[in-house]
């Protein structure tokens, strides 16, 4: 297994944070990544090798974040979730085979009290319907992936705990 580590943008939370349950702001300073203060353990899956990449470089440049793992597939990203535990996966929402959203509705089944966030080159109004129903926190571009964009999703969904 790699470490993945990707690069976010900075841009508005509101555009951000696309969450099924609204939108929220959290002052990131404030808060340790994990409730006891260790690093986030972080999974991306991605069908696409560059991805891996990119995020591994922002995961990797986030103090407070660390990547234990990638999967290619909805399928593998299943069984390394139940393998590593971690606890933010980035999952991409159209994969071959089981997508995104089909893989969030297994994980948050399995695992409830991880945080899935939906990433995809597309905006988050043009997806589908099911992907802002699919149980994931939140919704954002590929292109806004950087260190501030991750540090503000993890602490928006801490704070919605």
């Amino acid at each position: 297994m790699a470490v993945v580590r990707a690069p976010l943008r900075d841009t508005s939370v509101r555009h951000c944070l696309v969450a099924a349950g609204g939108t929220a702001c959290v002052d990131v300073s404030m808060k340790p990544p994990t409730r006891d203060g260790g690093a986030v353990n972080v999974v991306t899956v991605d069908d696409q090798p560059h991805f891996h990449r990119a995020a591994r470089a922002v995961i990797g440049a986030t103090p407070g974040f660390e990547t234990v793992g990638e999967a290619s597939s909805g399928m593998e990203a299943l069984a390394l979730v139940d393998q590593v535990r971690p606890e933010l996966v980035l999952l991409d929402v159209r994969m071959p085979g089981m997508d995104g959203i089909e893989t969030t509705h297994r994980l948050k089944a399995a695992h409830p009290d991880v945080v899935v966030v939906l990433i995809s080159i597309e905006d988050p109004a043009n997806l589908p319907a099911a992907a802002r129903t699919s149980g994931a926190e939140a919704l954002v571009q590929k292109q806004d992936f950087k260190p501030s964009l991750l540090r503000r999703l993890w602490s928006a969904c801490r704070a919605a705990e």
